[in-house]
C-alpha cells in the first residue's frame, strides 16, 4: 500500500515536471539544463543544503498545522494569513520590550506569533463549527485582511525608524533584539535552530493525534462528525481547536522566519509557504512523520526553482506555472491513492495490449 502510495505520487510530480517542460521549451529554454540545476543545485554545496533545510522550516511548521485541520475536517487554506500575523505579533512584541531579559522575552516572542496565529486561525474555525461557515472561504479571506494588515503595520507604526529618517520608506521593521534572534548552526548560512524545533514538534504531533484522547477526538470529528457528536463528541469544540492548534504553528513558522532568518519583520516575508505547506502535508500523507520527508523534497524544489531561474533565465512566471502544475499533480493524485482499482484496471489494459502488440 505504502509502495503504490510513493509510485503515484512521484508519478504526480514527474507528469507536472514534464508538462512544465514544455513551458520551458516555448520560453526557448532548455528544459534539461533547467531541471539539471532544478533537481540538483539544492544539493551541490553546503550552502544549498543549509538553504533547503531554512525553507523545509516554515513548510514543515505550518504543514503540521494543516495535518491537524485536515484530519479534523477543516480544510485550511489560511496558512498564509496565519504565517503573517504570527510575524508581526513576534516582531513587534520583540521591538516594544527589547529591554526584558533573554529568558523572559525570548519564550514570550515565540508565544505571541503562536497565540496570534491561533486566534487567526480559530477565528475560522468558530464561524465553521458554529454557524457552518465554508472554511476555504473564509481561510482565503482572512488571508487577505492579514496581508493587508501585515503591510499596513510595516509601513506604518513599525517601520523602521531609519527608513524614516533616510527618506527610502522599505517596508520593514527594525532589527529585533539579538536576545532573541535563534542560533545559526553553520557559520555563515541562515540554517537555524528553527529546524529542530520544528522537528521536535511534528514528534509531538504525532503523539498529540495518535496516541492521546485529544487526538482521537479530533480525528474521529474528521472521520465523520455526526457519528462522533453521537459518541458524544463535542464537535464544533474539536473543530475550533483544530484550527487555534493549525493557526498556533503556522503563526510560529512566522516566528521563526523574523527570529531566525531576517532578523525583522519585512514584506513577503511568507513567500508563499502558507500555500506549498498545503502540497507537502498532501504528499506527506497528511502524517506528521511523513511530512519530514515531504517538505525537505518541497524546500528543494522552492530552492532549485529560484536556481532554475537565474541559471537558464526562465521568466518567473514559469517557475510559477511549474509550481502550480506540481500543486495540482499531487492534489489530483489523492484521488488515485483512494481508489486503487482504478491503478489495477489500467495496469490490466496495458499488459493486455502489450500481449496483443507481442
Amino acid at each position: 500500500m505504502r509502495g503504490r502510495t510513493i509510485i503515484v505520487l512521484m508519478m504526480a510530480l514527474l507528469g507536472a515536471l514534464l508538462i512544465g517542460a514544455v513551458f520551458i521549451l516555448l520560453a526557448k529554454s532548455d528544459p534539461i539544463r533547467a531541471y539539471q540545476v532544478m533537481l540538483t543545485g539544492p544539493f551541490s554545496s553546503s550552502f544549498g543544503i543549509t538553504e533547503v533545510l531554512v525553507r523545509t522550516t516554515p513548510l514543515l511548521l505550518t504543514g503540521l498545522g494543516i495535518i491537524i485541520s485536515f484530519r479534523s475536517g477543516v480544510l485550511n487554506i489560511g496558512g498564509e494569513g496565519q504565517i503573517l500575523v504570527g510575524a508581526i505579533a513576534s516582531a513587534g512584541i520583540a521591538l516594544t520590550f527589547p529591554s526584558l531579559p533573554m529568558l523572559i522575552l525570548f519564550p514570550l516572542v515565540l508565544l505571541s506569533g503562536a497565540i496570534a496565529g491561533g486566534i487567526w486561525g480559530g477565528i475560522a474555525g468558530v464561524l465553521k463549527a458554529k454557524l457552518n461557515v465554508n472554511e476555504i472561504l473564509s481561510t482565503v479571506m482572512l488571508n487577505q485582511i492579514a496581508a493587508q494588515l501585515y503591510l499596513l503595520l510595516i509601513r506604518g507604526i513599525l517601520i523602521d525608524p531609519q527608513e524614516v529618517t533616510y527618506g527610502t520608506g522599505v517596508p520593514q521593521t527594525a532589527l529585533v533584539p539579538q536576545a532573541v534572534w535563534m542560533t545559526r548552526l553553520i557559520p555563515g548560512a541562515r540554517f537555524n535552530t528553527g529546524f529542530i524545533m520544528a522537528l521536535v514538534l511534528a514528534g509531538l504531533v504525532y503523539y498529540l493525534l495518535m496516541h492521546t484522547t485529544v487526538g482521537y477526538r479530533l480525528r474521529a470529528v474528521g472521520a465523520g462528525p455526526a457519528a462522533a457528536r453521537y459518541a458524544g463528541i463535542n464537535v464544533p469544540f474539536y473543530m475550533s481547536l483544530s484550527m487555534v492548534l493549525a493557526g498556533a504553528l503556522a503563526g510560529l513558522a512566522g516566528t521563526v522566519e523574523v527570529l531566525g532568518v531576517h532578523h525583522r519583520a519585512l514584506e513577503d516575508i511568507s513567500s508563499g509557504y502558507g500555500f506549498s505547506a498545503i502540497v507537502a502535508a498532501l504528499f506527506g500523507r497528511l502524517h506528521p512523520i511523513g511530512i519530514i520527508p515531504a517538505s525537505i523534497l518541497f524546500g528543494a524544489l522552492i530552492l532549485g526553482a529560484d536556481m532554475m531561474q537565474r541559471a537558464v533565465s526562465i521568466p518567473a512566471a514559469i517557475v510559477l506555472v511549474i509550481q502550480g502544475f506540481v500543486i495540482l499533480f499531487v492534489v489530483a493524485s489523492d484521488y488515485f491513492i483512494r481508489r486503487p482499482e482504478l491503478l489495477n484496471r489500467w495496469r490490466s489494459r496495458w499488459f493486455r495490449r502489450s500481449e496483443e502488440v507481442s
